[in-house]
């Protein structure tokens, strides 16, 4: 998963973009990512629930919500 994009949930923006910085193992906690104003944080994960991928951007503003790549809460809402 190294290089993907991510959304992590957030207290005030509801999703947070991320970047992953560092690969991922099976079995890891953290999540080395980087969010769009270049803060760095190993965000805590559960192995068995990954945070959902983001959709590359050529995808944002798609009107067909069944052309995204990856459908779920985060994408719907950032489309």
């Amino acid at each position: 998963l190294q290089y993907n994009r991510v959304w992590i949930p957030d207290n005030e923006e509801v999703w947070q973009s991320a970047e992953i910085t560092k690969n991922y193992k099976a079995g890891d906690h953290f999540l080395h990512v980087q969010l769009e104003d270049g803060t760095e944080l190993n965000y805590p994960v559960d192995p068995a629930a990954l945070p959902p991928l983001r959709n590359p951007d050529i995808l944002v503003g798609e009107n067909d919500l069944t052309a995204l790549s990856y459908l779920h809460e985060p994408a719907v809402l950032h489309n």
